[in-house]
Parts: structure tokens; C-alpha cells; sequence
């Protein structure tokens, strides 16, 4: 499978129009300074049609280095390079270039390290156009002048954020600097928390439009900025002020959905819903040729007949299968959930209890895959795949052509209304409890953990057997046969107490609850502060499951080095280009 960058090639006439659709995605491969005339886009019109360019990349497809490879849900940095999957496919497919990112081997010159380093300082130079051209417009008033400001200034933010993530010592430019070519010698922390806190003092409270950013959207990502550098009282501080006080732009309070699987619903009446902080906005069927679907991920579904009839990439590994094994108190393995038999193994499988979140993280043999039945083995494209198939941005049948794609796109089945989940609340309420238990509360970090194992035990959203699926409820109707032997409860009262104890358990229901969904490895990252505690999970992952996935052979994670992806050789060529470097290689390559 060749990966195939669409591009919406859109007139200029149509950036003063500002056509949504239009502006979502590859508006402008370059600075808007180097491609026409600000005056041009001046006015108030242009201006906003430049920041809606900007939020079009949340979802890593368009501009600069945009598509499969830089994906807004980081299904491959943040998810298959952590254990929660397998890259999936064929071994020679993508075996070149996205294999070698999950087994750490990858070279500098690697495509997808590449793709998203451009993705995201396309991102960064968009936000920079919109500062650089809004002081030209004379006819925005001065509430939309702060408004605009503060959007670009935390989208700036976002994507340095995700730059840092990656990358680690990236160089920071901003609307001011008119040479690009700047060094990467600082931390660019502080710089990041600056962009961040002007969206948290400019963007209002509510907004017209449900993707559009908030004041207390800003303020949930300052409070995850503060977690990345163990600011654990600043972090507090923010999450004791967003958790009681937090609304959506719709001026709705943040929750969490009763129904789990609401928040990997296509459905237009059930996305953006209070679960959802933040996301990257997706359609289909609406005359952008594709373009404006959840394209990032469009190789992730099960392969043949059924949802999406290929690709059969991003693969559940078995190791994050076995995650979701409980004790005779519905309460986690945390170190031997691979000892004994497999869950949904071949031959001789588990059977004891298992978290119900399993079943919608991923399919399985023998078990409902939304209204489609059960996957048969024939979704598993080869041996090497294991046994389990992505779910959480799979459609169900009875939305086939209404939330997948029907245009003249290579892979319109794969292409979908999902949109890309950037933060759930129930991420909000996880890093609030490691918050707490650092410097807060350990009382209040179980109270925030165990509301997240609660909606886990609400059997309304379950998986059953023998049931019709009604994708409009994202629900079973028929509630009678769960499909496995579901147990899952709250932690008792004190169990946090033991602070080690408290830690282990916090970190282990981030793995299942927002497994496969590209926050894995930066968890891994924050945790990890030296130990080596990062490079034992995922050697460990590599050491288990090589046994069912053969294209793990040779996979290995450098404590000192794989903490971090590389920087592209290619950026380092280019700063280079009129005398010395002035970027740096990252430690290890």
C-alpha cells in the first residue's frame, strides 16, 4: 500500500469566500507572505479564513509533509511505538518506513519522522500568518482582534507542543522572526506556556462553532504542559479550577459520557460531546473529494470484506489485549497480565474476567464488532497481525455511505466522519489524578480515578451478544448476554494511600483507557525522567509478543536515545545550507 497524500487544490478567490470546507485542507503550502499579497487577505474574512487553515492541520493531512504519515492521532508515534499495536499489514507493507518506527531502527532520513516534523511547523507558520496579517485588517473590531489572537497564539501552542513531544530541542519561531533558520539550543517550554496562557487570556468563554478553541481548552493543555515537566502544583492549581468550572465552547460543563462508546461515534449528534475537550473535526459526503474526512487513518481498519475492506494496519497487540484481564475484585493485573494463558489466544484462551473497555478498544474473535458480527479471521490480513482488529474509529454497518465516504477518493471506505479525539475528559480527570497524588489529595485522586471506572462498570454501553447494535444511541438494545465475562469495579476506599501503590494504578488506567489512542508513548516519555523505566515497558512488550508477531524481530528502545524521535537529516541539511548547522541531532543518532 502506496501512501497517497491528497491535496484540495483551492483558488485564491475561494480564501476570500472562506468556504469551510475549502479552507480545511492544504490552503496554503507556504508562508501566506511569500505566496500573495497580505493585502489580499487583509480583512476580516482573510484573516479568519487564515486561522481556520490553521485548525484544518489538527488532524495532521494537508500542507507541508501533511497525511497518513503525520496523523492528529498519532496511532504510530503514540500507539503502535508504546505496544499498544502492531503496525499491522503485511510485513513488506510499510515495512521500509513505518515498521522501523514501531521498532525503533528507523534511520534520520525516515519519512514519517519527517512528515510530522513539516506537519507541525506548517501548523506554527499558519498561527504565525494570521499574527503577521491581523494587524493589517482594519475592519476586525477589537474583540475579534483579542479572540484571533488568542486562537492562533494556542494552536501555535498546540503544535510546539506536539513538536516537543516528538522531538524534544526544536527551534521556536514566531510571527516576529522573519529568518526561519533559528537554532535548537533552548527549551522551548517557557515559549510554549506563553502561547498557551494567551489563549487562556484571550479566547473567550464560548464560541460560535463546536472545534473552535476556548478559554478553558487553553487552560486544559497548560495544565498537560505542566505534567510533561512535573509542574505539579501549577498543574493542580488548573485542574482544581477547570474540573468544577470547565465548559465546552457551547458553554455545556465537560463530563463524562455515560457511554463510553459515544466518544468514537461518527454520528454527527454524538461528536463533540461533553466528553469531548478537544478534537479535530472530520466530515465525508460533502464535496471535498475526501479531504475532509478522518484521512490520518484511513489504513486502520480490518482488512477484506466489512468496515472499511482495507487495510489491515494498527493491529491491537496482544500484550494490550491481556491488559484488560481483572481480579476477583474487577481490579487491574498490573505486572502479570501476561503470565498464563492469552486473552482471546488461539488456542486454550483465557477465560477469567476481563475489563469491559476491551471491547471497545479493539475486535475479537467470537465477539460483536458494532453491527457488523463477529470479525472473521479474514480481517486479519496476515499471521503476523495477531488476532485483534482496531475499533475506535471503525463505523458500524448501518452508516456505511452516510459516515464513510461515497466521492472519488482511493480509499473512500476508509475515510470517515470520526472525528479525531485530541483530549477526552476523561484524560482531563486521569492527569488530575496524578496531581493529586504528588502534591495534592490522594483521596481525591482515587475520587477522580474511580469516576473513570465507573462509567468502565455501566453495563448501558457493554458489548452483547445476541443484540442489534443502534449506532443512533451507540448502544445494544438488548442488554441480556454480555460477551465476555465482564468485571470490572472501583478502587476501595484507601487504596491510594500507598502512593507507589497510587502511581502504578493511575498509570495503568491511562494504558486502558485511552489505549490505542496515540497517548501511550508520551505518557511512557513523561514517566520515565531517567529511570529507564520507559525502555523496560517497551523492551518488555517486544520480549512477549515478538512470539506472536514475527515483524518485532530486531526491535529494541535505547534508554538515552529512543526517549525522543530523531530530527529529520533533512531539517539539519537545510539549516546548514549557507554555513554551519544550526540545528542539533538529538542524543544517540
Amino acid at each position: 500500500m502506496k501512501k497517497i497524500q491528497m491535496k484540495l487544490i483551492i483558488p485564491i478567490v475561494l480564501l476570500l469566500v472562506c468556504l469551510v470546507y475549502a479552507c480545511r485542507k492544504d490552503m496554503l503550502n507556504r508562508p501566506i507572505l511569500q505566496s500573495l499579497s497580505p493585502n489580499i487577505v487583509a480583512n476580516k474574512t482573510g484573516v479568519e479564513s487564515l486561522l481556520i487553515g490553521t485548525y484544518s492541520l489538527l488532524d495532521g493531512v494537508g500542507g507541508n509533509g501533511g497525511g497518513i504519515d503525520a496523523a492528529g492521532s498519532n496511532w504510530l508515534f503514540g500507539s503502535v511505538a508504546a505496544g499498544d499495536a502492531y503496525k499491522g499489514s503485511e510485513p513488506s507493507d510499510g515495512g521500509n518506513d513505518a515498521l522501523p518506527v514501531g521498532n525503533f531502527t528507523y534511520s534520520t532520513s525516515n519519512v514519517y519522522i519527517k512528515s510530522k516534523y513539516q506537519l507541525c511547523f506548517n501548523g506554527v507558520s499558519r498561527a504565525n500568518d494570521v499574527l503577521r496579517t491581523l494587524p493589517l485588517a482594519k475592519d476586525i473590531g477589537a474583540d475579534d482582534v483579542k479572540r484571533i489572537t488568542g486562537e492562533a497564539r494556542f494552536l501555535r501552542g498546540y503544535y510546539y507542543m506536539e513538536l516537543k513531544k516528538m522531538y524534544n530541542m526544536i527551534p521556536y519561531i514566531d510571527e516576529t522572526q522573519a529568518d526561519a533558520n533559528q537554532p535548537n539550543d533552548k527549551d522551548i517550554w517557557p515559549n510554549i506556556e506563553a502561547d498557551l496562557q494567551a489563549g487562556i487570556d484571550n479566547i473567550p468563554a464560548t464560541q460560535s462553532q463546536k472545534g473552535r478553541a476556548n478559554k478553558w481548552i487553553a487552560i486544559a493543555y497548560m495544565a498537560k504542559a505542566k505534567m510533561f515537566q512535573h509542574k505539579f502544583a501549577d498543574a493542580k492549581a488548573l485542574y482544581d479550577n477547570l474540573i468544577p468550572n470547565g465548559t465546552k465552547p457551547s458553554g455545556d460543563h465537560f463530563a463524562l459520557n455515560d457511554n463510553m462508546q459515544k466518544n468514537f461515534s461518527p454520528q454527527a449528534g454524538q461528536k463533540n460531546s461533553v466528553e469531548s475537550v478537544f478534537a479535530a473535526q472530520a466530515s465525508v459526503n460533502d464535496n471535498s473529494g475526501g479531504n475532509n474526512g478522518n484521512t490520518g487513518d484511513e489504513l486502520n481498519f480490518p482488512y477484506n470484506s466489512g468496515p472499511g475492506a482495507c487495510c489491515g494496519w494498527f493491529n491491537p497487540s496482544q500484550s494490550l489485549g491481556n491488559s484488560f484481564k481483572t481480579d476477583a475484585n474487577g481490579l487491574p493485573l498490573f505486572t502479570t497480565y501476561n503470565s498464563g494463558k492469552k486473552v482471546s489466544g488461539k488456542t486454550d484462551p483465557y477465560t477469567g474476567t476481563v475489563d469491559p473497555r476491551i471491547d471497545v478498544t479493539m475486535g475479537r474473535p467470537n465477539i460483536p464488532y458494532l453491527d457488523w458480527g463477529n470479525p472473521p479471521a479474514s480481517w486479519i490480513r496476515d499471521p503476523t497481525d495477531g488476532v485483534f482488529n482496531p475499533r475506535k474509529n471503525v463505523y458500524s454497518s448501518a452508516e456505511k455511505g452516510t459516515n464513510s465516504s461515497t466521492e472519488n477518493y482511493w480509499a473512500a471506505n476508509e475515510v470517515t466522519s470520526n472525528n479525531v479525539n485530541l483530549m477526552r475528559w476523561s484524560d482531563v480527570l486521569l492527569m488530575a489524578a496524578e496531581a493529586e497524588v504528588e502534591v495534592g489529595s490522594t483521596d481525591k485522586a482515587l475520587q477522580y480515578v474511580n469516576m473513570v471506572r465507573a462509567r468502565a462498570a455501566n453495563p448501558v454501553w457493554w458489548v452483547y451478544k445476541n443484540s442489534p447494535y443502534d449506532p443512533s444511541k451507540s448502544e445494544y438494545t438488548v442488554k441480556t448476554d454480555p460477551a465476555d465475562n465482564y468485571l470490572v469495579k472501583p478502587y476501595p476506599a484507601g487504596a491510594f494511600a500507598d502512593k507507589t501503590y497510587a502511581r502504578t494504578a493511575i498509570h495503568f488506567e491511562r494504558k486502558l483507557e485511552l489505549a490505542m489512542e496515540g497517548q501511550r508513548f508520551f505518557d511512557l516519555q513523561r514517566w520515565d525522567q531517567g529511570t529507564g523505566s520507559m525502555a523496560d515497558e517497551i523492551n518488555a512488550f517486544f520480549a512477549y509478543d515478538i512470539n506472536t508477531n514475527s515483524q518485532l524481530n530486531g526491535a529494541h528502545f535505547t534508554k538515552g536515545k529512543n526517549e525522543y524521535y530523531a530530527i529529520p537529516q533533512s531539517e539539519i541539511d537545510l539549516s546548514g545550507s549557507t554555513g554551519a548547522s544550526k540545528l542539533k541531532q538529538n542524543p544517540g543518532y
